[in-house]
Formats: structure tokens, C-alpha cells, sequence
């Protein structure tokens, strides 16, 4: 029914007519600028039918356009069919942004426009944006949940049960702690009270899980934060759930007061006048900030001390996290050796039966929480689209030749993992072979990376890509991400891409380490391994720091170009998969033990290396 959405759009005109509106944003976010927001806010699905995570639509009385980058266009461009709307490319030379593009369209019409946007999902960050760029022609007016008039079956907030977690368990410090971190920080900044927007943060700072939103444990909600209170604005039927009502309990317990998740506008009136109040303007919505900005407050704008506080884990933390991906590695193993015989019995699996294969696999490890994010299960051809998901009808099957790529993770009560591995299930061409290798040397050299103390994400970034670059090849995505600690799987402050980010690299920190080389229509290549950041002792020249590897999981040599290795290369391979032959052989039965020594064997170079 590809004219629902033509009809919507007409629907959101009569609207614009009616209210002189000249332009309608919608972002593809969510309250608390979530990366994934839950289905009541995938406005810009339900207004187009694209299914990107990432996508901006402006509407205006002519134009009816999508913003999305590289990783979607080629989804965009089918999604759209029929629906009138247009893909403007983002992450491009050249490319033209919303705000310049509507500042454009006020330059060109030689009047000011009036833009409307549902003020609870764009961030105080985007408004800003668009303000500077208009100068003056662009009239904001924020209208919460927009889209509620015409969107009559929206779904409400969701609510799923609330754990928490404790040392016990997940080996967490706990809340109380937390919660005097943030106060020492406030004190420092003169901040009387803190609003907390961001769902990780919130997450971690009370040690409070759901599943809210699909693969992120995180509760909907908000937290006020003051030297004396913590009230948390969450909307939860505590009659009906035990585990949300012994939570509350506990929560309570710790001092924390509970309110409905929709009191939070009361929860900023009550804040008293003359009062500071600091806010991060990356989480902090346009419709919270107005509500804050129109009384008589003291507004401090910072980065929020949260994020890097929980991208440094614990020696606790470590202590498990290091357990936790040798479990994960042994079900992934496990996997490629299943996908493996399958292929070999001249039956193989489809894409979509693989990747149901390995979440069953992960789902028998004890403290398993469910995947970090959907199964990327791609052989050939799709494993040129860097987010490629398969759908259960005409998935592809598996074939003997060429390469398979699973990118894949879990939550579990002690971590949260995401490995990639791409191996080849038989013959491959001379192309896919150098290019295996190509990204494989380039993924060895970031772990063995060595930097002084001080050294941004964005400064190593070219030590992930250099051996490719060389060849003059590229790829689109970063090099590397955070991790969280049950969390989320993308988490900052830091990560490894070329974007300038000041955040250095600090031991305690989880990234991955994951380049790749994609090309449309024939085959993609992703090799990543997450990688922690610890000390590498001191001398005249400074503090230093290197990568230990976590990800426990065999890396198939059979598709290596042995002559394009160097020996430092080589010893690294063969390190990295005796280590791993080593410690999971032990928890395997004897046919996989003999499975994994096959794949685990050394290469030994005929010259000694280059």
C-alpha cells in the first residue's frame, strides 16, 4: 500500500496550511537523542517508509526530502519509491545540510520561513544549528509531539519490567556512589541541579536495566539530580510488574523518589527560580531546554561528566568483561564451525537461518541478555552494505565459494560484545583474497598500535586505514566505536574515526577495531575484534599506552595472501589464534577441539616475512 505515505504527507500539508507553517522537521530521534529510538517515535518511517536509523525529513509545501548518509542511500532510494520523496545525500563532498538548505529557501523566496518541529525529539544541538544558519530567516516554533493529530494509532511509551543490578551480579559500584560523583562534579561546576536526558547515563548511574528499545537495555526516562534529591521520571505499572516493583523498592531504598515519566515538565517548574541547572545540549531536547530557558535560571551547558565516567571500566568490570567475551567467542566459534559443515554437506544454511543459528548458540551462555543489535548476516553481494539485514523470505543460501561476513553481539549480565568475522566457505577470487588480506593487516595494525598517553581516537584513526590507503582504498564508516558495560554498543565519549574528537584514549576504555572494504554488487570485508586500552609502562619520552585484545575467536587464514604479510604481521596472526586454540579448546568437545587446531594452525611464511 505505497500510497499510505503519499496520503500522510497530504494529511501533514492540511496541517502546515492550517497553522501557517512554511517547513515541518521531523528527526529521526527520540526524547533523549537515542541512536534507536522506540517505535512511538519512528516519525519519519511512518510519514515515508524509510527504515534507516539514521534520517531527517523536511516537508514543505513543494518539496518533500530525506536526509540520510552513505550507509542508507541505496535503502533509501528503494524505500522511497512512489512516495514523492526525495534523497538528499548527506556525508559527501558537496553535500548540503537541512539548515543550509532552508536558509536557502528563505534567501531564494526573500522572506522568513516558519519551521515547525516536535521540539521533544530534536536536540538543543540541531535547533542551534538551524538558527545560526538562518541568521534571523528561520522562525522556529517547537510543538510537542507534532505529529500526534494525524498519527492516531501512535503507540504509547513502552514499558518493560526494570532490574537493576549490583556488584553482585555485574560487579557495578554502586548507585549511591554514582550519585556522589555527580554531586562532587556539580558542586565544582556551582550546578544546583543536573537534568540527566541521555538513557545510557541514566542506565548507569542508577544501575537500571529494560529493554525499552529493541538490543538497548535502557528504561525511558528522565533524572533530576540535586545535592539533596534524585527524582527519577519514569512511567512504569509497578501494580502489575513485580520485578519494576521490587526495583522501586530498592530504588526508593537508595533515597531515589519516583515519578510518572510525563511529570517531568511539573519536575522543571518545581526547580526554584534563581537556581543553576546544568544540562548537555547533545541529549537535552529543544522542548526541555525553552521550558528551562524561559524562567529565572542560571543554565550551565557542559558535556556531561557521565559519559567518560562510564567508558572507564572497573578493574571488576575488566576482570569479568575479559570472562565474558571468551564465553561469546566460544558460541561464535561454535557457529562458524556449524555454518562450516553445513556448507560443506552441500546444504548449507540461508543468511537468515545463520544468523537465528547464532543467537540460540548465545542465547545458552548463563547471564545471557539478549543481542547488542541485529544479526549482520551477509554473503556476497550483500555484505557490501555495511548495515545489511536479511529477511526471513528469499534470504540468500550459503554457497562453497566466496566470503560470508557475520557481524554479531550480546548483552550478558557482565558485558556487552560485538565481533565480526569474514571467512571465506570455499574458493575466492584473486580480488577477494587481496582484499581480505588488505583489511585483516589493517586491523592487526590498530591492535598493535602503540601511542603516548594524551592520544585522541581521531589522531590513530589513519593507523587502522594506512595499508589501505595505500592502495587507494577507503571505506565509509569509522574505524572504531565505544562499547558499554551492559549498555549500549555504541557509547562515547571516545572512538576511532576520522571526525576531529578531542577525547584521548584512556586505559579502562573498550573500543572496536573494525575496518573494512566494500564493493557494490560483488563482496564486503569487515574484520573486528574489540580492543581495550591499557598501560604500556613509562620512560623519558612519556606515559604509554596499547591495545589488549578481548574478542576470543579464530580468525580464518584461509583466504590470506601469505607473499603481502610482513613477519611482525604474521607473528601477530599466529599469536592471536594460538591464544585462542588455547583457551577455548578446553571448553570444547573433541570434534571441535579438532576443528578449531585446523583453523588455529599456524601460517608459516616460505621467506621468513617481507
Amino acid at each position: 500500500n505505497m500510497n499510505a505515505y503519499t496520503e500522510r504527507i497530504e494529511a501533514l500539508r492540511e496541517l502546515m496550511d492550517s497553522e501557517g507553517w512554511d517547513a515541518v522537521i521531523l528527526g529521526g530521534s527520540d526524547p533523549h537523542s537515542s541512536e534507536t529510538p522506540a517505535t512511538r517515535w519512528r516519525q519519519v518511517k511512518w510519514l515515508t517508509g524509510f527504515t534507516g536509523e539514521a534520517g531527517d525529513v523536511v516537508i514543505t509545501a513543494d518539496h518533500a526530502g530525506l536526509w540520510t548518509d552513505t550507509r542508507y542511500f541505496i535503502q533509501a532510494n528503494r524505500q522511497l519509491e512512489g512516495t514523492g520523496v526525495e534523497l538528499h545525500k548527506m556525508r559527501i563532498p558537496g553535500a548540503v545540510g537541512i539548515p543550509q538548505w532552508l536558509a536557502e529557501k528563505a534567501e531564494s523566496e526573500g522572506r522568513r520561513l516558519i519551521v515547525a518541529v516536535d521540539g521533544l525529539c530534536q536536540s538543543l544541538d540541531a535547533i542551534s544549528e538551524l538558527e545560526t544558519a538562518g541568521d534571523g530567516s528561520l522562525k522556529i516554533i517547537s510543538i510537542a509531539d507534532l505529529m500526534d493529530s494525524l498519527w492516531l494509532d501512535r503507540p504509547q511509551v513502552p514499558q518493560t519490567p526494570i532490574y537493576t543490578i549490583d556488584y553482585e551480579t555485574s560487579g557495578v559500584v554502586d548507585r549511591e556512589e554514582k550519585l556522589n560523583f555527580l554531586r562532587k562534579w556539580m558542586l565544582k561546576k556551582g550546578a544546583d541541579y543536573a537534568l540527566v536526558s541521555s538513557l545510557d547515563e541514566i542506565a548507569w548511574i542508577l544501575n537500571v536495566r529494560a529493554s525499552d528499545i529493541a538490543y538497548d537495555p535502557y528504561v525511558i526516562s528522565y533524572l533530576i539530580v540535586s545535592q539533596e534529591s534524585a527524582k527519577w521520571y519514569v512511567t512504569k505499572d509497578e501494580e502489575i510488574d513485580i520485578d519494576t516493583r521490587d526495583s522501586f523498592d530498592e530504588l526508593r531504598g537508595d533515597g531515589v523518589e519516583i515519578y510518572a515519566y510525563s511529570e517531568i515538565f511539573e519536575g522543571l517548574e518545581e526547580i526554584p527560580e534563581e537556581s543553576s541547572v546544568f544540562y548537555d545540549g547533545a541529549s537535552t531536547s529543544y522542548e526541555i531546554y525553552k521550558r528551562l530557558s524561559d524562567r529565572q535560571l542560571t543554565l550551565i551547558s557542559e558535556r556531561s561528566p557521565i559519559q567518560l565516567q562510564k567508558a572507564l571500566k572497573t578493574a571488576k568490570e575488566i576482570e569479568l568483561l575479559r570472562e565474558t567475551y571468551i564465553e561469546d567467542g566460544l558460541a561464535l566459534s561454535r557457529f562458524l564451525k556449524w555454518v562450516e559443515d553445513g556448507v560443506k554437506s552441500g546444504d548449507g544454511p540461508t543468511e537468515w537461518e545463520a544468523s537465528e543459528k547464532l543467537t540460540a548458540l548465545r542465547a545458552e551462555i548463563p547471564g545471557y541478555r539478549g543481542d547488542s543489535f541485529e544479526n549482520i548476516s551477509a554473503y556476497g553481494e550483500g555484505a557490501a552494505l555495511p548495515h545489511y539485514v536479511t529477511t526471513k523470505e528469499n534470504s540468500p543460501k550459503l554457497q562453497a565459494r566466496g566470503l560470508y561476513l557475520i557481524d554479531s553481539g550480546g548483552h550478558y549480565l557482565t558485558g556487552t560484545t560485538d565481533t565480526t568475522r569474514t571467512i571465506p566457505l570455499g574458493p575466492c577470487s584473486s580480488m577477494e583474497k587481496i582484499d581480505y588480506t588488505l583489511v585483516l593487516r589493517s586491523m592487526i595494525a590498530l591492535s598493535m598500535a602503540v601511542f603516548p598517553k594524551g592520544t585522541a581516537g581521531c589522531q590513530l584513526d589513519a593507523v587502522g586505514r594506512e595499508i589501505l590507503w595505500k592502495e587507494q582504498r577507503n571505506f565509509g564508516h569509522g574505524t572504531g566505536h565505544g562499547i558499554g558495560y551492559w549498555l549500549g554498543v555504541h557509547e562515547g565519549p571516545q572512538d576511532i574515526r576520522q571526525n576531529f574528537n578531542p577525547q584521548p584514549l584512556l586505559p579502562g576504555m573498550l573500543t572496536s577495531n573494525e575496518p573494512g572494504l566494500y564493493r557494490e554488487g560483488q563482496h564486503g570485508i569487515r574484520h573486528e575484534n574489540v580492543i581495550l586500552v591499557v598501560e604500556d609502562g613509562k620512560n623519558e619520552f612519556g606515559e604509554w599506552l596499547k591495545f589488549d585484545t578481548l574478542t576470543c575467536c579464530p580468525i580464518d587464514t584461509g583466504a590470506v595472501v601469505l607473499s603481502m604479510m610482513s613477519k611482525e604481521e604474521l607473528d601477530w596472526l599466529n599469536n592471536y589464534n594460538s591464544w585462542v586454540y588455547d583457551t577455548l579448546s578446553p571448553r570444547m568437545s573433541e570434534e571441535e577441539s579438532a576443528w578449531l587446531a585446523e583453523k588455529c594452525k599456524p601460517l608459516i611464511s616460505p621467506w621468513g616475512g617481507r
